[in-house]
């Protein structure tokens, strides 16, 4: 019993550094701040808010609703899970390089992006938080259980995640000044390689589901 506690909560352990990596709000800092660094304190909390809650509804949405989504499309889990995994190694190639994924955000949508008046939505919380790999690992990771009790830890999850973001975008500043760009740098190559191994991992299970089917 004790050694089945152990491995649910080391999955949800992973869940939550699994996701915080592919979203990676320190990588994100200095975009926020280009777009939003120059903005009075309090209209600064009110976007940070606003992101925050867009990250932590879109997820929480994708959650509940993901496999359906699914099951409307007939797309098997196998090969979502594939398709996910294949879209995870190829931020992490990315991540590696310390840039920031193009599925993520695109130089247009960020030129784009400096000449609107709220930039909170769009870009900062979709697609530059919570992207196409941060809804590809809910549903994958929603799916492993149908209970409960499963969908509200990954909520909980869900809820710590999206207060992480606003605070560390509202120290932004203050963490940037404090590890520099290289520091920075170094964090998103550390998670990175993190969720490339994640990659490989829905790939080759998935794989292993399917040769055992056929």
């Amino acid at each position: 019993m004790g050694e089945k506690i152990m491995i649910e909560w080391s999955l949800y352990l992973k869940i939550f550094t699994g996701l915080f990596a592919i979203i990676n709000p320190l990588g994100a800092i200095p975009i926020y701040i280009s777009l939003l660094g120059d903005e009075q304190k309090a209209e600064r909390k009110r976007h940070l808010r606003i992101t925050a809650l867009t990250v932590f509804c879109v997820l929480t949405f994708v959650l509940f609703t993901g496999e359906a989504v699914l099951h409307f499309f007939s797309v098997s889990l196998e090969s979502f899970k594939i398709a996910g995994g294949l879209l995870i190694m190829l931020m992490a190639f990315s991540m590696l390089q310390a840039k920031q994924p193009g599925s993520k955000h695109t130089r247009e949508e960020r030129l784009e992006a400096q000449e609107k008046e709220s930039v909170a939505v769009v870009p900062l919380a979709i697609p530059l938080l919570a992207g196409p790999g941060a809804i590809s690992f809910v549903i994958m990771y929603s799916s492993l259980h149908q209970t409960f009790n499963h969908k509200l830890i990954i909520f909980l999850i869900l809820l710590i995640i999206s207060s992480i973001i606003y605070i560390l975008f509202y120290i932004g500043p203050a963490v940037t000044k404090f590890l520099g760009k290289t520091g920075i740098n170094i964090f998103t190559r550390i998670m990175g390689l993190f969720i490339a191994a994640i990659g490989v991992e829905l790939i080759t299970s998935s794989l292993i589901e399917i040769f055992h089917r056929i």
